[in-house]
């Protein structure tokens, strides 16, 4: 969807209300009290809907992405589109000033809901088959009695580490015989520290089956061999870079553009967030105008409470 289709559809807050009410009806509404989806009777007068089974009653924002928050609909609404309708992202700044938020606070828990929300929703898919593995240090915000005594290069304490997956299914051109790699799903995750407990622990939670990884020769991946099926590793070098670790070295090039160039620089906490938000649409990166709808189903999804 594109800004103008949805100041179409959207002109106030009675359509949103509307929107979300029955995107909400075909996913499923679950019940706090029977811990589960049961139907549910929608009361148009009072604007919430009600168990048929234990009768509690849900308002429309509760059970979603939206619960308890006293913003509106249509303000909310306002996000999904701005963030579905730009590729690269949008920093939260700017978002106050778009939809006249007179506290930035409130666009930036805002937005980092959005954000914890898009990581939950990558989080139901694991990667398959031939996968590429590195991982890499991200520049976070220090404060300036900590900057003095930092340690320079990689592995800086001003720098966060990151392990980057990507699934790489080989090809092959029959007519001409040239070889690729198709990039399929990515998965990116802060990590405490790279070493082998962390790497495996990372691999085990977000791939699953006969796994055929590559990796450079870090020697944190010295035991990976007992968690896949099989380990190849190759010399981190401009062939590697562009063969055989081409995808992964991609998306932190990707990953690191995008947060320098539109956050300049965040603090470790939220870090997590500002990833999730960027592999949320790389993954989703052919999807164009369906984004938005996409967006919206993530956010009323039972998953989410």
């Amino acid at each position: 969807m594109t800004i103008l289709q949805f100041l179409q559809y959207f002109p106030d807050e009675e359509s949103c209300e509307v929107y979300i009410k029955e995107s909400r009806e075909k996913a499923g509404i679950c019940c706090k009290t029977c811990k589960s989806i049961t139907k549910h009777y929608w009361f148009s007068g009072g604007k919430f809907f009600e168990c048929s089974q234990c009768r509690r009653r849900s308002s429309l924002k509760s059970g979603t992405v939206m619960e308890k928050s006293k913003i509106s609909l249509h303000t909310w609404m306002l996000a999904f589109i701005f963030m579905s309708a730009s590729k690269k992202g949008l920093s939260c700044l700017e978002f106050q000033r778009q939809v006249s938020l007179s506290r930035y606070d409130t666009a930036f828990r805002l937005m980092h809901k959005i954000r914890a929300m898009m990581g939950k929703r990558d989080s139901l898919y694991i990667l398959n088959d031939m996968i590429e593995f590195d991982e890499c240090f991200v520049e976070v915000a220090t404060k300036k009695q900590v900057k003095q005594n930092l340690k320079r290069g990689k592995g800086s304490q001003g720098q966060a580490k990151v392990a980057v997956a990507a699934e790489s299914t080989p090809l092959e051109d029959p007519r001409t015989g040239k070889k690729d790699r198709a990039c399929g799903y990515y998965k990116m995750e802060v990590l405490g520290k790279v070493d082998s407990d962390h790497v495996n622990k990372f691999i085990k939670k977000n791939a699953a089956g006969d796994i055929v990884l590559f990796t450079d020769k870090n020697t944190a991946y010295v035991d990976i061999a007992d968690i896949v099926d099989t380990h190849y590793m190759v010399v981190s070098d401009k062939v590697s870079v562009n063969e055989t670790l081409k995808w992964v070295h991609k998306g932190i090039s990707n990953l690191k553009r995008n947060l320098l160039g539109i956050h300049h620089m965040i603090t470790y906490k939220y870090l997590q967030n500002y990833i999730n938000e960027f592999v949320y649409k790389l993954n989703r990166r052919y999807f164009g105008e369906r984004l938005f709808d996409r967006l919206i189903i993530a956010a009323v999804h039972p998953y989410v409470q």
